[in-house]
């Protein structure tokens, strides 16, 4: 994550926002009294909000443990061809 002064980021706002933005990349603005905060996308944040919340439920972490041990035997669900369009909405 790149470092910048309050004031850079101040006096670069345009630039430093579209390259936030544009390359969904996160910046870091130092401030002399130490209270440094974090510039993201909203679409990043949004993102990073939804990661939190499943990791959080602690019923579907043990749902995604148990799914990976049956993909990882091989005997999972095969869920039917008419199943199959349902989910791919083809």
């Amino acid at each position: 994550m790149e470092s910048i002064s309050v004031n850079k980021f101040r006096d670069h706002l345009k630039s430093f926002v579209e390259q936030v933005v544009g390359n969904h990349s996160t910046l870091k603005v130092t401030r002399r009294s130490g209270d440094d905060f974090v510039v993201m996308s909203a679409e990043d944040w949004e993102r990073e909000q939804e990661t939190i919340n499943v990791l959080q439920n602690n019923d579907l972490m043990r749902q995604i443990a148990a799914s990976s041990v049956t993909h990882a035997k091989e005997n999972g669900y095969t869920p039917t061809t008419e199943e199959l369009d349902e989910i791919t909405g083809i």
